[in-house]
């Protein structure tokens, strides 16, 4: 657990400002970062040194929204809208793992990519199949990567094959599927997962709050991706003010011991981005699969003024890619639509700016993670982008850009998890 890794490291200071190092020394003691240096200090001159001179030393990459089970429909359905796709593509595909063997394969193909790739953290949804979910989380374990992981509930407004009978019964299977879950792993925690609101009965809202007070839980759902969508959800709980506030007044909505991630937010505003802020909520921004659905642009400049926690999400499979570099990229490119197109009062991101969400913002909702800060856990990527051609020298700024800008063309030649080499 103390070793010492050496190459051109990068990582964010501030939301703004990259910290670079060339050829230098990022040493990990007891799982955590003791420090970067430019020459190692005596007191670590026995440690051993991994050399990676010429390859990039990232934090590990941090998803904040992906749907484990929907890994197999990459690339199908993007000419459709979210609550058509979810119908014709999602649901009948989600009712395809309660054949465990069926689930066995699948996941396997998604954990392994998650694994040779450079997310190292993610929040996941799975299905609302107990016994799926649990071998979801067995290979996530076994993958060495930390996630959170979501049995999902669901017991209205959806096809028969995947509504439980009643409240209760989603209530009963999901509390089971917990207690099996608490304590089991080493980097694996269950999550509460409502789908979202139209999908999801007052009573097992209220249902879910107490399994979540029971044993602190943290929460994900989606909010404010569809205008079709915030509508219904506006029929469905007239009196709750804001989509927002419909998981608010189940106390599922962030606040004190309530950690909680909400994917999409495109159309949060007024007092529902307040509860965000408020409320300590953080916002999944899913870029690619916000363009892929038609959803819209989220304004992710005006949330980080307003001071809203914001991490990074691929969405798989509204999303067609599982790479946070790649989520980075559009993040960037989306926003300068939402500048020329939409407020020309809000700058486009920048690549710090992206790079942060991707990493110490989205690792953020893990605790201390995402960055080589003194103290953080010890989460680190070695990509090699000596794929990438060049006539000329480039700073490390530069070459994060293009591995941001190119990340196809980037190879992810080691990854270290919590201070283990996976």
């Amino acid at each position: 657990m103390d070793f010492i890794l050496r190459g051109d490291i990068c990582y964010s200071k501030t939301p703004q400002e990259l910290e670079t190092l060339e050829n230098g020394f990022l040493v990990c003691e007891d799982g955590a970062v003791a420090g970067v240096f430019d020459a190692v200090p005596g007191i670590y001159r026995a440690l051993p040194v991994a050399d990676y001179g010429g390859c990039l030393i990232v934090p590990g990459l941090c998803d904040l929204h992906i749907h484990a089970p929907q890994f197999a429909l990459r690339g199908l359905g993007m000419d459709i809208e979210l609550l058509d796709w979810l119908d014709t593509y999602t649901f009948p595909e989600e009712a395809k793992y309660a054949d465990i063997g069926y689930a066995d394969t699948a996941y396997g193909y998604f954990v392994d990519e998650l694994r040779r790739g450079a997310t190292t953290r993610a929040c996941v949804f799975a299905t609302l199949h107990t016994q799926a979910t649990a071998l979801l989380m067995e290979k996530l374990e076994q993958s060495g990567l930390v996630t959170y992981v979501g049995k999902v509930d669901m017991d209205r407004n959806c096809p028969d094959y995947l509504r439980s009978e009643s409240a209760e019964a989603a209530f009963l299977s999901t509390k089971a599927w917990v207690e099996g879950a608490m304590g089991r792993f080493r980097n694996t925690v269950p999550i509460i997962t409502p789908r979202f609101i139209p999908t999801c009965s007052d009573e097992l809202m209220g249902m879910l709050k107490g399994l979540q007070r029971e044993h602190g839980l943290p929460v994900q759902s989606h909010l404010s991706e569809n205008k079709s969508e915030i509508e219904w959800v506006r029929e469905l709980c007239p009196g709750a003010g804001s989509y927002g506030g419909a998981y608010d007044r189940f106390g599922l909505f962030g606040g004190e011991g309530v950690p909680t991630v909400m994917a999409h937010c495109v159309w949060s505003e007024g007092a529902e981005e307040e509860l965000l802020r408020d409320n300590g909520v953080f916002v999944a921004h899913c870029p690619q699969s916000n363009i892929n659905l038609s959803s819209g642009i989220a304004p992710i400049r005006r949330f980080l003024h307003n001071g809203i926690r914001v991490g990074l999400g691929t969405d798989v499979a509204g999303g067609c890619h599982a790479s946070v570099l790649r989520a980075m990229s559009d993040a960037a490119q989306v926003s300068k639509l939402y500048w020329r197109m939409v407020d020309q009062g809000a700058a486009p991101l920048t690549i710090p700016e992206v790079f942060y969400l991707g990493t110490a913002g989205g690792g953020a909702f893990f605790g201390k993670a995402g960055s080589f800060a003194e103290g953080f856990e010890f989460d680190a990527v070695v990509l090699d982008d000596s794929a990438i051609a060049t006539p000329h020298p480039l700073t490390i700024g530069e070459r994060i850009a293009r591995a941001i800008y190119l990340s196809e063309d980037v190879k992810v030649a080691d990854k270290y998890v919590r201070g283990e080499r996976i």
